[in-house]
């Protein structure tokens, strides 16, 4: 896949937030989406900026961010956006096209983080949902912007990775799932199977 120019990717950042919300995948200011840039475009990352409705975002106010994760210009980040740095980091080694994340409060993937005792969220219902998304494994909950998390949301995609099983998405527990891949349409298409899943 060529990589996305800096341009190309604020405008996709914008037309899949737009969607999420128009569809109801995601509401008020709940969610964010980030773009990993190539070095080739520069690097560093764009992500929404925080408290944005995904539904009315600029291209021009996305918070741009250099590989350390420090904010270069635009609105102010997204609290999440050392979880988004993380999970690069620790994708990068089993998927090295992962270009996009998208992190939702999608209302049945919530609710159904709430009576799962088990390791992952749901088993793979379809074989689309394993071609899509595949393992899905649950988090404990962490406040949102806690270190803690970033750390076992990386320890757990690397175990996975490192078993085999290189994963797409994870489940914040009480919280939201965030769905990377190699394209915002890509990630989008993968976060949708996973909440008609849960449906």
């Amino acid at each position: 896949m060529i990589p996305l120019t800096e341009n190309q990717a604020r405008e996709e950042i914008c037309r899949v937030g737009k969607s999420l919300f128009e569809r109801g995948y995601v509401h008020a200011t709940a969610g964010n989406v980030s773009v990993r840039l190539d070095a080739s475009h520069g690097g560093g990352f764009l992500i929404t900026p925080t408290d944005a409705c995904l539904g009315f975002l600029d291209p021009a106010r996305l918070a741009r961010l250099d590989a350390g994760a420090r904010q270069i210009s635009g609105d102010t980040a997204s609290k999440t956006i050392a979880l988004h740095a993380g999970i690069y980091a620790a994708a990068l080694p089993f998927d090295p096209a992962t270009c996009c994340i998208i992190h939702t409060h999608s209302t049945h993937c919530v609710a159904l983080s709430l009576r799962v005792t088990d390791e992952e969220l749901l088993p793979a219902l379809t074989p689309y949902f394993v071609m899509k998304v595949g393992h899905v494994p649950l988090i404990a909950y962490h406040r949102p912007g806690d270190p803690a998390a970033t750390a076992l949301v990386a320890q757990t995609i690397t175990r996975y990775g490192q078993q085999g099983k290189p994963i797409r998405a994870v489940m914040l527990a009480r919280l939201g799932p965030n769905v990377w891949h190699d394209s915002p349409a890509a990630a989008m298409a993968a976060l949708e199977e996973l909440e008609e899943s849960a449906r």
